[in-house]
């Protein structure tokens, strides 16, 4: 169990990532040099403020290396007004006294990358992600179909066929079950889909259709038939076709979306798209313009729309603290699951393939340049390490070419890296942003895969902290949950699902409680450029906090999975209440 000093928190700070933090605001850094100068409480300067509430007689983590701790907390309408001990001065006859009972406080998660109203959406859909058979697999599409009206699309899914022996599903499972209704779903990671006979007609999909560049048509080897599988851009095929949700259906998907975030703790998401366009942050303007945006959202668009985004930037700005824009995101290579992710050697149960690039590399390249050229913020998926090296490669170039500009560049999963690639995140000042629970999900069969020596750098958390990377944390869900507690708890123990690595997959690579937190915290709110609004708890920060039911420092950490978050609080209000 770790212990929660301050001395501990100044400890864990790597050379590299205090040099990016250095980079924050100016008004932060003013308050910082005031502390030194022997303040012992995070107060305002205005000693007359009165706050709405103030949360007693709690255990808070700051995450701010100067003042980790405290036990009071003070807000006033939307703004952090006091963090320390002596509350005394904010109250007034109308303030609010909330005594949390020695509960602890920390800052709101962030989650560094979501798909976040297809999230949304699958709240509602069929949900397969818990068959462990090809049976329950089949009964539960059956059950699913019941509830809908004809020739109604199925979507949704998130399957895996690793969970019942690894076995693809196949179109001919389902088609007697699903009657005239067109289904395609897909597996988990979100590269690789199955669809019936029915949607299959419906694309114009048979034998004699070629794969697209960048996707493989998975077929039969003795009859040629299409299977029903369709990885990466061979999805398009089928997606291309479906009907665009209608407006009611992405404003329900959406506050499903939002609740389930307050839920569990998530007070700021950063979406990298669900719809392939701009249909999401059309649907968050609508929500805040309805005046029910009630989370902070930083949404993402296409790379290969990078010219529209440069225009709606210098037109209307970046948005506001409840949503933001002006971020990119692009791919290189698809996933581990899906055999997609790029590789410089073949995978052990494919020895005929390294993996593909989804988007052509010289097309990517040109946007990428193009796009940082033009102040914009720039996240690409890449996963194999093939993929990674040529990304860091490509980052290189454009810093060179576009100046020494803040570009806080994002490789999206970072997943798995060659020991080059781990020393060359910090020098290149390139946030890794990563989802840990994907490690104790792959962990379980990644060995199929990938030998020894690139499981090695796969999910290299303490690698990349100690050679000074900036690491931050999310889920990608829905193929993760949207849920902190379990990455921390994944980034932490390194137990497989499986319980077959009960001492941790690759326990080198564990990191400490206090360094998962600032990973969905601290670091988080800089890879988002909002790291002077969120993030830390301090006098002048917005009101975004959470309250959990056990003091996450203390439990064994086995038993992480088991703490609840008690209350979300987002702008000062209370929007979870747990019951």
């Amino acid at each position: 169990m770790e212990s929660f000093t301050s001395n501990e928190f100044s400890k864990s700070f790597s050379p590299k990532l205090t040099d990016v933090l250095s980079k924050i605001g100016s008004s932060i850094l003013l308050s910082s040099l005031i502390c030194l100068q022997g303040c012992n409480e995070i107060a305002s300067s205005n000693t007359q403020a009165i706050a709405d509430k103030i949360y007693t007689n709690s255990l808070i983590w700051t995450g701010d290396s100067l003042h980790p701790k405290a036990s009071a907390l003070a807000v006033k309408d939307s703004m952090i007004i006091f963090v320390g001990d002596d509350y005394k001065k904010f109250k007034g006859s109308n303030t609010a006294i909330i005594d949390v009972g020695g509960k602890m406080i920390i800052p709101g998660f962030i989650d560094n990358h979501t798909h976040f109203l297809g999230g949304g959406y699958q709240l509602a859909s069929v949900d397969l992600k818990n068959a462990k058979t090809k049976e329950e697999f089949i009964s539960a599409i059956k059950v699913y179909v019941s509830s809908l009206g004809k020739k109604r699309w199925i979507q949704g899914g998130d399957w895996d066929h690793e969970a019942w022996g690894g076995e693809l599903p196949q179109r001919q499972w389902i088609d007697s079950v699903t009657g005239d209704n067109p289904l395609f779903i897909s597996r988990y990671d979100g590269h690789m889909a199955m669809a019936n006979s029915v949607a299959f007609k419906l694309a114009g999909i048979d034998k004699n259709t070629v794969s697209p560049k960048g996707g493989e048509i998975v077929k039969d080897p003795a009859t040629g038939e299409p299977t029903g599988i369709l990885k990466d851009a061979a999805m398009d095929l089928v997606y291309k076709i479906i009907p665009d949700p209608t407006t009611v259906e992405l404003d329900e998907s959406l506050q499903r979306a939002i609740h389930h975030a307050w839920e569990n703790g998530v007070t700021q998401v950063t979406d990298m798209g669900s719809y392939g366009g701009w249909i999401d942050r059309e649907t968050y303007k609508r929500a805040q313009e309805r005046n029910r945006l009630s989370l902070r959202i930083y949404s993402f668009v296409p790379i290969s729309t990078w010219k529209k985004l440069d225009s709606v930037v210098k037109k209307e700005g970046r948005g506001n603290d409840m949503l933001r824009w002006g971020g990119l995101k692009g791919f290189v290579d698809g996933s581990l699951g899906s055999t997609t992710a790029w590789f410089y050697q073949p995978y052990l149960d494919a020895p005929h393939t390294t993996g593909l690039q989804v988007t052509d590399t010289n097309l990517l390249r040109k946007w990428i340049l193009q796009a940082d050229s033009a102040g914009l913020h720039i996240a690409v998926h890449a996963i194999g390490d093939r993929a990674n090296d040529w990304l860091l490669s490509i980052y290189e170039e454009a810093e060179k070419k576009n100046g020494n500009a803040d570009h806080r560049f994002r490789i999206e999963h970072a997943q798995h890296l060659t020991q080059d690639a781990i020393r060359r995140f910090a020098p290149l000042q390139v946030i890794a942003s990563m989802q840990p629970y994907h490690a104790i999900d792959d962990g379980r069969w990644a060995a199929k895969r990938l030998d020894d020596k690139r499981l090695k750098g796969t999910y290299a958390f303490r690698s990349l902290l100690d050679a000074g990377a900036l690491v931050t944390f999310g889920s990608d869900w829905t193929v993760a949950p949207l849920k902190p507690i379990d990455g921390i708890y994944a980034a932490v123990t390194r137990r497989t699902l499986d319980e077959k690595n009960p001492g941790g997959w690759y326990p080198e690579q564990k990191i400490t409680v206090e360094e998962a937190l600032r990973c969905y915290t601290v670091n988080n709110a800089y890879a988002g450029f909002h790291e002077t609004k969120t993030g830390r708890l301090r006098e002048g920060m917005l009101a975004d906090f959470i309250i959990l039911s056990e003091n996450i420092f203390e439990v064994a950490p086995e038993k992480i999975r088991d703490i609840n978050v008690i209350k979300t609080i987002i702008n000062g209000k209370e929007v979870f209440v747990r019951k």
